[in-house]
């Protein structure tokens, strides 16, 4: 009997030590909700699944080994202060190491993978080495690993469609390691930021005369108001005219067109022509066309024409690229995730890049906001900075009332950071008029829900806040980042459009202003074997500070009401004020 025992016992202990001996695999099949909306998002409807043979491109963030590691070395290399570290930038190398997963990251989400019959050979790393692409999987096979359901999706309003999924699951062992899914719950419809021209009625008309810079103006009482925001204009009031670039083969100046939209290469020829007294720009005009985006010179885009031509004109004779963008064949695509695999891909990018398109941050994902955000600090890591439009409504579009029947100021988050309302980026608000400027309503600015106020706007922004007391309290985040940065002039800027020239208005014609003028910097810093500015903010709050206009008069509005004012030092309406080019460069070391 004793022996029997022992026979029985020596059998357990055999199965166990086997058991024991096999690797334990996380129960794939143990799902848990990563994102969901309660409901399809405002504006959007389901139009049910997608055709047969649909594939998406899925991107996995995994979040780094060293989860600091971005931000203190963007920091770094981008506050004046860090001595023998200021304005050294990273290599492509040497930033995917930075932001590189952990091993068991990669072997939980490569097993994962496995388990699902996701081939290795569709599988690849990128985004600057922190995530993971999987190419050309079915919407089946996508619904199954993410425990979605895909569905075409139509905008309302603007009649674009795309391919997402109201939600999604993780198993619950990879939650700690993946940030976040793209495409998946993210539903966002871009808008350009520009507008047609409107009539300004602040103040008497009192005279005629001519602007310093030679362009009609027409004097209201107390300010100049300027009939047309010409090149000529813009490079006297900023002070860029004495100015000559002498880096064209190391500098470069990037536009992103989002929507497929894309320039007249004749209409920016004949604009130079006119405004600049350039001869042969298009040999400094690179287009760049990804994702179905559309290169058509016959059938251009008013959005692409007004970036591309007041970037050239405030930058010639810098090399310009153009990024043509569509969204895929399927409509499965994101813009601004094409665009970042591309660009962050590059070994040599261009230093300073435009982008004049946003929407409201209210349509996306927070984890999707931080994941963009990053890679935007992965630029500003390898010394590109980006300026971003603050999009052309305000405080906010319409009544503002959120899902819950609650008013709440609607900021951007752009590019895609809260309207490109991230802390890496530049956001650029609207001026008009000079003599002073002053803001123009439609300025975008506030403080978006998803970003916390970044260290060089602690001193900034508390001052406005303290001036505004408790007035709009509630309807906004106090504790968030502030947005816009700078401003430039936004209204009545003639562009040619079709051989034919016509008036536009809107912070996408600010935004390629300031580009352009920070490009002349960075040309200044090339030109004398220095490195560019790289991600601007710390500079602009700190150095840069004496080198801008304050603005202190207009407003924003929006969501029925008045909104921010315009005051002595940073607002959310014109941030720290419109640039002077010549007091920049003397700011430069």
């Amino acid at each position: 009997m004793r022996y029997h025992c022992i026979i029985v016992l020596s059998v357990i202990a055999i199965d166990l030590l086997a058991s024991l001996a096999k690797p334990l695999s996380p129960p794939w099949d143990n799902m848990h909700v990563k994102h969901s909306w309660n409901a399809v998002p405002t504006n959007w409807v389901s139009l049910g699944r997608p055709p047969p043979g649909t594939t998406i491109d899925l991107y996995i963030a995994l979040k780094p080994n060293r989860e600091d590691a971005l931000i203190d070395a963007l920091y770094e290399v981008s506050e004046p202060g860090h001595q023998g570290t200021y304005r050294a930038h990273l290599t492509k190398e040497q930033v995917a190491d930075l932001v590189a997963p952990r091993p068991e990251t990669l072997e939980l989400v490569n097993s994962w993978l496995e388990y699902h019959g996701i081939s290795s050979s569709s599988v690849s790393m990128t985004h600057g080495g922190n995530t993971l692409k999987l190419k050309g999987v079915s919407v089946t096979q996508a619904n199954t690993l993410l425990g979605a359901s895909y569905q075409v999706y139509r905008h309302v309003e603007w009649g674009e469609t795309i391919v997402r999924t109201v939600g999604y699951s993780l198993p619950r062992a990879l939650h700690w390691h993946v940030l976040t899914v793209v495409p998946t719950t993210s539903f966002v419809s871009l808008r350009a930021q520009w507008q047609t021209p409107r009539n300004d009625s602040r103040g008497d008309t009192v005279g005629l005369v001519k602007s310093a810079s030679g362009e009609p103006v027409t004097i209201l009482s107390g300010r100049a108001k300027v009939d047309f925001a010409t090149p000529s204009f813009l490079r006297w009031l900023y002070d860029t005219e004495a100015y000559r670039p002498n880096a064209m083969d190391k500098n470069a100046l990037g536009v992103l067109g989002l929507k497929g939209d894309s320039p007249s290469p004749a209409d920016l020829g004949a604009f130079m022509r006119k405004y600049r007294n350039a001869g042969d720009v298009i040999k400094y005009l690179t287009i760049v066309v990804l994702n179905d985006g559309v290169f058509d010179p016959t059938h251009p885009h008013e959005e692409a024409n007004l970036d591309i031509q007041y970037a050239e004109a405030m930058a010639y004779p810098t090399p310009h690229t153009f990024y043509s963008i569509g969204r895929g064949p399927s409509g499965t695509d994101d813009w601004y995730i094409t665009w970042l695999e591309y660009i962050l891909d590059q070994r040599d990018i261009p230093q300073t890049i435009s982008i004049s398109y946003g929407y409201q941050e209210i349509s996306t994902l927070r984890e999707y906001a931080f994941y963009v955000c990053d890679m935007f600090a992965i630029l500003g890591l390898r010394g590109v900075g980006v300026l971003a439009s603050s999009g052309n409504h305000g405080i906010g579009r319409g009544t503002c009332v959120n899902k819950d029947g609650m008013v709440r100021f609607i900021p951007r988050f752009l590019p895609y950071r809260h309207a490109f309302s991230g802390p890496y980026v530049t956001v650029v608000g609207g001026t008009t008029d000079y003599q002073p400027e002053v803001a123009v309503t439609f300025s975008g600015g506030g403080f978006p829900d998803h970003f916390e106020r970044p260290p060089y706007q602690r001193r900034a922004v508390p001052t406005f806040l303290e001036d505004l007391g408790s007035r709009y309290q509630g309807l906004y985040n106090d504790s968030g980042r502030g947005i816009p940065d700078v401003a430039a002039q936004s209204m009545n800027l003639p562009i040619l459009f079709n051989n034919r020239e016509q008036g536009e208005s809107g912070i996408s014609g600010a935004t390629p202003i300031v580009g352009g003028i920070i490009s002349l910097l960075n040309d200044q810093l090339i030109s004398t074997a220095r490195g560019p500015l790289g991600f601007l903010n710390p500079w602009l709050y700190g150095r840069g500070l004496a080198t801008l206009d304050d603005i202190t008069q207009g407003s924003n509005s929006g969501c029925g009401m008045d909104g921010f004012s315009a005051i002595a030092g940073w607002d959310p309406v014109t941030g720290l004020g419109t640039p002077n080019s010549r007091r920049m460069m003397g700011q430069l070391v």
